[in-house]
């Protein structure tokens, strides 16, 4: 698969291990010096890069045709994400499988909410909670491996008094999630609030997308579970302007600003407190794809410490996914940058060579 490749390192391979050196050689890495010549690639290495909450498929409106999605991959695949665990997309990507200049991806089928408990045009809008069940198990033989809950949103059939509610009746949440488990799928749940999240809990949900209502308790219980949360920073930064916009629902504002104000502090008791943090973008809808440097930096400035955010940007959550990181014999995806991002950040922003399937693509 293209010319050999010599990495001349450092080579970043997990938390403990760092080569001097390694080559690619028919798409595969070695650290056994083949003989002919070979392309140096120099710079610091480390497997490709993982954005665990992306929506390929998605934009403002709600699905996007082939060529808009097929962009947004690149615009992913280009900032150094070489794995997407795609957390629900009301469009069928499945076709991004084959194509070996895409990132790899890991479908979670659509998001499954209720009528006007969502936003519109994104999710699979159920008739009544009693189909999520059924539902789930749909979505577990479509997708990848992974199903994908609506758990709270704003009633805004509360009126004024409008706010963050649970979606689902505890029971039927809990016989949802054991449906996923029986097909061999793993559960993530949109959450926001703190009602949702006992439920989850109890369920045994595998993921939490935000959970930007954890007060201590639960951040006991999550940690204790060993539950990763995808922290989305980029997606909460928001919270203020949405609040601005909900006018009509002022205890609903009220809370966005308050989950807004508290955002960094929030992550930091999570971490400190065990629970794994991911790194999601939530590109797609109203955040553009590619910024997966820019959810890192946000991590970092909540307090968590640069080489916990690289490594949970790149290995840790490879092997959480069961997606290979960098061995012998294992494809050849990895992010190549001028010096360490374990120690700055702000290098991952510009990657010097990003090699898929053992091809240079960007």
């Amino acid at each position: 698969m293209g010319d050999v490749l010599h990495l001349t390192g450092p080579v970043v391979l997990d938390d403990d291990r760092v080569v001097g050196e390694a080559w690619v050689v028919g798409g595969r890495l070695t650290f056994d010096r083949p003989g002919g010549d070979s392309t140096a690639v120099d710079g610091w290495v480390v497997p490709g890069l993982v954005d665990v909450h992306c929506h390929i498929g998605l934009a403002a409106e709600g699905a996007v045709d082939r060529a808009t999605a097929e962009a947004q991959a690149v615009a992913d695949r280009d900032s150094g994400v070489l794995l997407v665990r795609d957390a629900g997309s009301p469009a069928d990507t499945g076709w991004v499988h084959q194509r070996e200049d895409l990132p790899r991806l890991i479908r979670a089928g659509r998001h499954l909410a209720l009528p006007k408990r969502y936003l519109r045009h994104y999710g699979r809008e159920l008739a009544a909670p009693s189909e999520l069940p059924g539902a789930v198990a749909e979505e577990a033989a479509r997708g990848d491996g992974w199903v994908k809950l609506v758990a709270d949103w704003i009633d805004r059939d509360l009126g004024a008094d409008g706010d963050l509610r649970p979606l689902w009746p505890d029971d039927v949440l809990a016989d949802a999630v054991q449906v996923a488990h029986d097909a061999g799928a793993r559960v993530t749940a949109h959450t926001f609030s703190a009602e949702a999240l006992d439920g989850l809990l109890d369920a045994g949900v595998d993921c939490l997308e935000h959970a930007t209502g954890a007060e201590d308790r639960h951040v006991a219980r999550i940690a204790a579970a060993g539950i990763p949360v995808t922290a989305t920073l980029l997606q909460v930064a928001q919270f203020g302007e949405i609040a601005g916009r909900a006018d009509r629902y002022p205890v609903y504002a009220a809370r966005m600003r308050r989950m807004h104000a508290r955002r960094y502090a929030h992550v930091r008791d999570l971490h400190d407190a065990g629970v794994p943090i991911l790194v999601g973008t939530d590109a797609g809808g109203t955040i553009g794809h590619g910024r997966i440097a820019d959810e890192a930096a946000e991590l970092v400035a909540a307090g968590l410490p640069a080489r916990e955010v690289v490594a949970a940007a790149s290995w840790r959550t490879r092997a959480w996914l069961g997606v290979p990181g960098l061995g012998e014999g294992e494809s050849a995806d990895l992010v190549v940058y001028d010096a360490d991002p374990r120690e700055d950040i702000g290098v991952l922003a510009a990657p010097r060579a990003v090699v898929l399937r053992g091809a240079r693509v960007a």
